[in-house]
C-alpha cells in the first residue's frame, strides 16, 4: 500500500492548509484548500522562502521564525495579514517544530480561514456596545442589554427559595462571583438577576462564553485593541471598557487560558486593563461574573483553571441545582413553557395530562430545565388537544422518550422455602424485583430505576450487590 499516496490524498481533501518549510525558512510542501486563503498558486510557492510568498509577515511575526527558533510548538494562533490580492485575511494556526535527534530541520503550519468568524464576532462586539441604552421593538431585552430579572427564575421548591433570597442578599456587593451549574441549569438567568437587582442595573450588562473564540482572539475581544498592534488592528474597546460601571459575565472561564487568567486576576486585583498593543492603562469599575457547567474544585484539581484566580472569584459561590433535585417546580415549569407557546403559536393548549406529568416527575432530566423547555416546545408544535398525552409524547418527540411511562414492576409473589428469615426472604424478592424491572427495560438501567421509582446510583448499587 502507497502510503505516502493516502497521506498526500487526505491532506488535498482538508478544509486545512499545509505549509512545510526547511529551517532557513524554504517551502518544501504547500497546500491549500480551495478557497485559496493565501491567494497564492501552491505549485509556484515551492521552492520560494516563506517571506516571498508572505510579503506582509517579518521576522518578529511569523510564527516559523517563532517555532525554528524555540523548537516549542504555537497552537491556535491567530494571525492577520494582507495576501497578494490586497485581501485582508485572518487565519488560525498551528506551527510545529520538525525535529531529528533534537536538531531543527524546519516546521509545519496547519492553518484554517477565520475572516468570516473574526468579522462575526466583531459585529457582535459592535452591537454590545451600541446595545446599551436601547430596547428592542418587543422590549425583549432591558435597556443595559440584559434579558432577565429574578421574576423570571420560576421554581418555589426550597433550593430555589433559598437561591433568590442569597441573591437579593447579596445583589449590591462589588464582590467577584463564581456561579456553577450543570448545562440546562439556567445559570444565566441568576447572573442577569445578580446584575439587575444591584445598583448596577443602569450601567450595561455583558456577557462572553470563553469558550467561543480562539486565545488570541478572546483576548483583543476582552481588553480591546490598538491600531497597528497587529496587522489591521484598529483603535477598539474591549469588553471591560464597555461593562465599565456594570458587570461582565464570563461563561465557560475554564475555556480561557492560563496566561489569560492570570491576566485576568490582575484586573480583578486592581481594576486595571491595556489594550492588546498598548502601552497605556485605563481604571476600569466592573463586577465580574464567571460561570462553569464543572465544578470549580475539579477545574483546579485537573488545572484548567488557576488556583489563586479561584480563590480571588469564588468570594460569592452560587450553584444552581440540576431539575432532578427540584422536580417540584416541574409543575410550574411546565405551565410556563406551555403559556409561552401557546402565545408564539397561536394555541389554546391547558397543559399536561396525568400520565405525562407521571413521567416528568419519573424521568431524570440530564438536560436540566433546558430539556424540558425543549420537550415542550416540540411537542406543542404537534398537540391539537387541550392537554398533552404521552402518546404524542411518544409519537412526536425525541425516540429517546419512547416507552418511558413510569410505571410499577409487576412480579407474582415469589415461593419462600421454609426456614428463610425475614432479611433473606427480603433480599430475594428485591433481587427478583431488580431483575424483572431490567428484563421490562431492556436492560437499561435508566429505565428500570424510573421503573422501580428509586434513584439510578440505588439501582447500580443493588446490582452490584445481587451480582445481577
Amino acid at each position: 500500500m502507497d502510503y505516502k499516496k493516502i497521506i498526500e490524498l487526505m491532506i488535498n481533501h482538508l478544509e486545512e492548509g499545509v505549509i512545510v518549510v526547511d529551517s532557513n525558512l524554504n517551502i518544501v510542501y504547500f497546500n491549500e484548500p480551495s478557497i485559496n486563503i493565501t491567494g497564492f498558486n501552491p505549485k509556484e510557492a515551492v521552492g520560494k522562502n516563506i517571506f516571498h510568498v508572505f510579503p506582509n509577515i517579518n521576522r518578529n511575526s511569523s510564527t516559523f521564525c517563532k517555532v525554528i527558533n524555540s523548537k516549542k510548538p504555537i497552537i491556535n494562533h491567530v494571525q492577520n495579514y494582507i495576501n497578494c490580492k490586497e485581501k485582508n485575511v485572518s487565519i488560525v494556526s498551528s506551527t510545529i517544530p520538525i525535529l531529528r535527534e533534537g536538531k531543527i530541520e524546519g516546521a509545519i503550519e496547519i492553518f484554517k480561514d477565520f475572516t468570516n468568524v473574526k468579522e462575526l464576532s466583531e459585529k457582535i462586539l459592535m452591537l454590545q456596545s451600541t446595545l446599551h441604552g436601547k430596547g428592542t421593538s418587543e422590549n425583549k431585552f432591558l435597556p443595559n442589554g440584559s434579558q432577565y430579572r429574578l421574576v423570571d427564575i420560576i421554581g418555589n421548591s426550597i433550593p430555589m427559595i433559598e437561591l433568590k433570597r442569597k441573591a437579593q442578599k447579596v445583589a449590591n456587593s462589588d464582590s467577584p462571583v463564581f456561579v456553577y451549574g450543570e448545562t440546562g441549569t439556567g445559570k444565566e438567568l441568576i447572573v442577569q438577576s445578580l446584575h439587575n437587582l444591584s445598583n448596577r442595573r443602569d450601567k450595561p450588562f455583558i456577557a462572553q462564553n470563553c469558550g467561543a473564540l480562539p486565545e488570541t482572539l478572546l483576548e483583543s475581544i476582552l481588553f480591546g485593541t490598538v491600531q497597528g498592534s497587529f496587522t489591521g488592528a484598529k483603535d477598539k474597546q474591549g469588553l471591560f471598557e464597555l461593562a465599565d460601571g456594570g458587570t461582565l459575565f464570563l461563561d465557560e472561564l475554564n475555556s480561557m487560558n492560563l496566561e489569560l487568567q492570570s491576566k485576568l486576576l490582575r484586573v480583578i486585583e486592581d481594576g486595571v486593563i491595556r489594550r492588546v498593543g498598548s502601552t497605556k492603562t485605563k481604571v476600569v469599575d466592573v463586577r465580574i461574573i464567571a460561570a462553569s457547567n464543572i465544578e470549580p474544585k475539579k477545574l483546579v484539581e485537573q488545572k484548567t483553571l488557576r488556583e489563586d484566580l479561584y480563590y480571588r472569584l469564588n468570594v460569592l459561590y452560587f450553584q444552581i441545582p440540576p431539575l432532578r433535585e427540584r422536580k417540584e417546580d416541574i409543575p410550574m415549569l411546565v405551565e410556563h413553557f406551555i403559556n409561552t407557546c401557546n402565545n408564539k403559536m397561536n394555541k389554546c393548549i391547558k397543559g399536561i395530562d396525568s400520565e405525562v406529568k407521571e413521567y416528568f416527575f419519573a424521568h431524570d432530566w440530564p438536560g436540566n430545565v433546558r430539556e424540558l423547555q425543549n420537550i415542550i416546545e416540540s411537542i406543542m408544535n404537534f398537540s391539537e388537544g387541550e392537554y398533552v398525552t404521552l402518546e404524542e409524547l411518544q409519537i412526536h418527540t425525541n425516540p429517546c422518550y419512547n416507552n418511558s411511562k413510569a410505571r410499577s414492576v409487576e412480579i407474582s409473589t415469589p415461593k419462600i422455602t421454609k426456614g428463610t428469615g425475614l432479611k433473606e426472604a427480603v433480599e430475594d424478592y428485591e433481587k427478583n424485583l431488580i431483575k424483572s424491572a431490567l428484563e421490562e427495560s431492556g436492560q437499561n438501567c435508566a429505565k428500570a430505576a424510573r421503573a422501580l421509582k428509586i434513584p439510578k446510583q440505588t439501582l447500580h448499587g443493588k446490582i452490584k450487590k445481587y451480582e445481577i
